[in-house]
């Protein structure tokens, strides 16, 4: 055999473990679990910002007026 077909059968070869491999594939559905938690906790921070801020500014001013 010469060395382009040696080249090809490794490269068959790779492709038909790479299609075969499955381990990996575990780590990749957690990730894009975990993408989109990530999503979903920024979209709500977003929404809440505004009532979380006036919370605080309700409690600092509570603490601000009984130490008056």
């Amino acid at each position: 055999m010469d060395n382009t077909e040696n080249r090809m059968k490794n490269t068959k070869q790779l492709l038909k473990n790479l299609i075969a491999e499955e381990s990996g594939q575990d780590l990749i559905e957690y990730a894009l679990v975990a993408a989109l938690v990530g999503l979903g906790a920024v979209a709500a921070m977003k929404g809440l910002s505004n009532s979380i801020g006036n919370t605080f500014n309700g409690v600092g001013n509570a603490l601000t007026n009984s130490v008056a």
